[in-house]
């Protein structure tokens, strides 16, 4: 009774073993692909490398055009500060020269003719500085839109005849 178990145990093995050598055995060394599918595969993957090559020229320009509006935005940004601060030093000056007239006066009249000489020439500075303002941040803003509409443009252009 102990030799049963083990002979049904090895008769499975035997089994399987004589189904494996009846199988056709395949030799991937000698396995040949269709040359339909070979040529289909080398395409695909000359057409990826196309497409990978499109994009990461467009990604690049779009790239270079961000580096090239952030540079413009900082010199415009430096512009602007140093406006600002021609501005501040005029005023600063102004507002000193001022004061050193009032304290020359004699006169209420000479105080009021002081005054209104100052308050006309500070409206006239200010018109003219918000006037050179507003000229300044204009060309600003039209020299940081450029690179970018031009980066964007090209894009575009680009992305199009790629597909």
């Amino acid at each position: 009774m102990t030799d049963t178990p083990a002979k049904e145990k090895a008769a499975p093995k035997t089994a399987a073993k004589k189904a494996a050598s009846a199988m056709p055995s395949f030799d991937m060394a000698n396995l040949e692909m269709p040359a339909a599918f070979r040529e289909m595969a080398e395409k695909g993957v000359i057409q990826a490398k196309e497409a990978y090559d499109s994009y990461k020229s467009m990604a690049e320009d779009a790239t270079d055009a961000i580096e090239d509006t952030f540079a413009t935005i900082n010199k415009g940004t430096t512009d602007l500060q140093s406006k600002a601060l021609g501005a501040a030093k005029t005023q600063f000056n102004a507002n000193f020269d001022f004061v050193e007239k009032m304290l020359g006066v004699k006169t209420l009249a000479e105080a009021m003719e002081i005054q209104s000489e100052f308050a006309r020439k500070q409206f006239d500075t200010l018109s003219e500085q918000a006037k050179e303002f507003q000229d300044l941040a204009s060309k600003v803003q039209a020299e940081t839109a450029k690179p970018f509409q031009d980066g964007l443009n090209k894009a575009m252009t680009q992305w199009k005849t790629a597909v």
